[in-house]
This record gives structure tokens, sequence and C-alpha cells, in this order.
């Protein structure tokens, strides 16, 4: 089984985001491995299109992509300073005032950087934290500060306006770089564009950039064929019963590999160049099935994640997300970078 990743688009469609904001820098979200597609291979190819700020989830994150990229390069920790990270060459995102006295404390002359709660209720400081710490933390000069929109792939949404409002007016006059948008603030316009934008899964071609390069490309081997009669029954629990003669076949995958268990007979299909054969049965820990009834010949590989069936039309199946579908695949699979 193979997993295809195009880096080449993955450059280009930071490019083509980065466009829509040329008022502001254009950073790159690579946590997760970026996003499960090797943030080792991602990082220097956007670090060479140049890119010069990386967004990690967590601290071990951007020590595994540190020595992968120059000094030049910054590489902000969106969880802050937490207890016993190491943060050396890391610059923390910091989301209260205790993560911001400690790291004063223990890094009194690193830099570091400052999230907002502007609506979200996730991570950063309230207004009333914000405003206790302002003067001391503006006095010890942060890199940056930003604060991030909760629906911001919905423009109609009233609370981008309303993070929006919030975000300017907790950092009026604060003489700091400022970052609000990801990927889909990026589109929102550039009310929303501020010193520095962070795109993150339309990079590697998930929505809400439309008009995002494919990225991923998913082929699983058909290890066997078989006649399947009416009223014989495929996989695990017979939620699949034949209503005449059919041709079944299965592939080396399953949702040990990240293909989730909700595309069982769900309307998904594997694709034999350009032609859908639909799941049937439930997908297993190692196995999926699928009819191929219609096919002249039966292909060594059936596609997943391929140009008819892309991440967001799989996770649409499945009932989740582009991000989901992309952080799920799996090691198991043989990587091909192009």
């Amino acid at each position: 089984m193979g997993l295809q990743i195009d880096i080449a688009a993955i450059v280009a469609n930071w490019k083509a985001l980065a466009a829509k904001a040329p008022t502001a820098r254009a950073a790159a979200v690579v946590k997760a491995d970026g996003y499960g597609l090797g943030a080792a291979k991602v990082v220097p190819a956007l670090y060479e299109a140049g890119a010069r700020d990386f967004f990690v989830a967590l601290a071990n994150e951007g020590q595994a992509i540190r020595a992968s990229l120059p000094d030049d390069a910054t590489i902000n920790v969106l969880s802050g300073h937490m207890e016993g990270a190491d943060l050396e060459g890391l610059v923390p995102v910091i989301n209260n005032p205790e993560q911001f006295f400690r790291d004063r404390a223990m890094r009194p002359e690193k830099p570091f950087a400052i999230q907002l709660d502007s609506g979200m209720n996730r991570l950063g400081m309230e207004a009333a934290e914000w405003a206790g710490i302002r003067d001391e933390a503006l006095a010890a000069g942060p890199a940056f500060i930003m604060s991030h929109l909760a629906c911001a792939d919905e423009p109609e949404h009233p609370a981008n306006a309303l993070q929006l409002k919030a975000f300017r007016e907790m950092t009026e006059g604060v003489g700091v770089p400022l970052s609000l948008a990801a990927t889909g603030g990026i589109l929102l316009g550039p009310d929303f564009h501020f010193d520095m934008v962070r795109p993150g899964v339309g990079l590697y071609g998930g929505m809400p950039f439309a008009d995002a390069k494919p990225v991923v490309r998913l082929s699983l081997p058909v290890i066997q064929t078989r006649e399947v009669q009416a009223g014989e029954i495929v996989g695990y629990g017979a939620t699949w019963t034949a209503d005449s003669p059919r041709r079944v076949a299965t592939v080396a995958a399953g949702y040990a590999d990240g293909i989730l268990r909700m595309l069982s007979s769900s309307g998904a299909s594997l694709y034999a160049d350009g032609k859908a054969c639909p799941i049937v049965g439930r997908v297993s820990m190692d196995l999926v099935t699928a009819d191929v009834t219609h096919l002249d010949e039966i292909p060594a590989e059936l596609e997943l994640i391929c140009p008819e069936q892309p991440i967001d039309a799989v996770a649409g199946y499945a009932g989740t997300i582009g991000y989901e579908i992309l952080t799920s695949l799996r090691h198991r699979y043989k990587r091909a970078y192009l």
C-alpha cells in the first residue's frame, strides 16, 4: 500500500495562501508531524520556499524539527511553557499568567509570544487576565500576540466579527506584531490578516481552501477477489448482503491504518482508474472490501484518496473533517514523496 505525498503541492499551497495576505508574514503550521504527512520532509521544503515562522503544538514536536532548520527560522510552541518542557531554541506562546511568570523566571532573556482568548474559550488569556499583566508582559517584549478563530471556515458566522472586535480591543496600542488568521481566517479577507498569518490545513490540500492543490494520494493493494452469490454476506456483523452475484475485492488496509470504521457502507468508494468501487461491509483493522463487479480487470491497487475522492470527501462520508483523515494516516504505508 502506498501513500503519495506531493511536497511541491504543499509549497504551492503555502505560496498561494501567502499571496492572499500580501501585507502579512506567512508562517506555516506543521504540528502533528506536518498534519500526519511527515514534518521532516515538509518543513525544509517550506523553509526553502521562504517560510521562516513555524508553529507546532508541543515542545517535543519543535525539538524534532529544530535541527533541520537554520537559526533564522522560528519555531513557536502553541501549548506555551509547560512544566518540564525543553524549550531550547523554541518560542513558547504563553497562554496564561502562570505560564508567563514561569517563563520569565526560567528564561528571562529568551523570546516568547502571547496568545489571547478572543472568544473561543480554549487557549489564551481572557481580557481580565491580560489586563492584569499587560504592562509587565509588553515590557518584556513579546515577539507577537495572537488569537485563534473558532468559526473561520464559516465566513458568515457572527463569531468571526465578534472575535475580530475583541482581538482589536485587547491589542489596541500594544506596538507588537499581531496574528489572528489561520487558513480560514486568511480567506476571510484583509481585516483578519494583521502582521502574520498561520496557514495550516490549507497547505495540505484541505478545506476551507477550495483552490488548494491536492497533496495526498492513497492506494491500497488488492489481496484477493472472490465471487459472492446473492444472499451471501461480507465482513463482520453481516452488515452487507449481496442482492445479486457480485465480485468483491479485499485490500490490505483498515482502521489500524487510519481508514476510519465509519466509512463502512457509508457511500465511500475505492477507485480503479477513476471508476468508483463502493466499500461494502465493515472496515476492519487491516482489511477493506469493495464491490468491483463492474470492472473488466481488477487492478493491483485501489485508491481511497484520489482526485475523484479527496480528503474532505472521505471525511464527509466518515462524518468528520479532513484534518482527522490526514492525521489518522499511519506509518504502515510505504510513503513516496514527490
